[in-house]
């Protein structure tokens, strides 16, 4: 008879290892039976848990965005203001456990895997939908309706297009430099509609 708990601890070793193994290959060119293998586990086990590698990768992205949730929501409890809400939330997107080499691979292979799959593309609506709807829950405070939707796609694009860079070139700036670029966008939205 199987210990209670075990299902739990096996699908997090899972999750687990596929985000290593993809940042591994950088993207999903990987097997069931690798993922399995650095998990300690047999295919057939990853298999009975999640049916499929599709179905592993997806767990993986949801424990990912799970966390990033996570992280936003500790930032913004801390957070006074709108401005500090917004940058909290860039904070939160370049934080060093979401910004690691194997998650940003993860992000990657994300994206791409959205233009094939529908149930990823769905999880990718959802992220980009809560997103947009954090940024401009504060941008509306301090923009008016033009400017906030503007600023809120610009950082949103600023941020997936950053986990593209460190996923795809040597040259991309390092985590704190990216943070401090999109930092500095919002500053510039918020010093343009002072000045104006």
């Amino acid at each position: 008879m199987p210990k209670v708990g075990m299902q739990t601890v096996r699908r997090e070793a899972m999750i687990r290892a596929t985000i290593a193994e993809i940042g591994a290959a950088g993207s999903l060119d990987v097997t069931v039976s690798q993922i399995a293998k650095r998990a300690g586990m047999s295919s057939a086990l990853a298999h009975h848990y999640f049916g499929s590698k599709d179905q592993i990768f997806l767990a993986a992205m949801r424990h990912i965005l799970k966390n990033f949730g996570a992280s936003v929501s500790e930032r913004l409890a801390k957070a006074e203001g709108p401005e500090a809400r917004l940058r909290a939330i860039i904070a939160a997107s370049f934080a060093e456990n979401q910004f690691d080499h194997e998650i940003v691979a993860a992000w990657l292979t994300f994206y791409v895997q959205a233009m094939h799959s529908e149930d990823v593309a769905r999880l990718l609506r959802v992220y980009s939908k809560r997103l947009q709807s954090n940024l401009m829950h504060d941008l509306k405070a301090l923009l008016d309706p033009a400017q906030a939707r503007a600023a809120a796609q610009g950082l949103a694009a600023m941020i997936d297009g950053f986990y593209i860079r460190h996923a795809l070139q040597d040259c991309a700036p390092e985590r704190d430099e990216t943070e401090a670029l999109v930092e500095d966008y919002l500053t510039l939205w918020l010093e343009r509609t002072s000045r104006g």
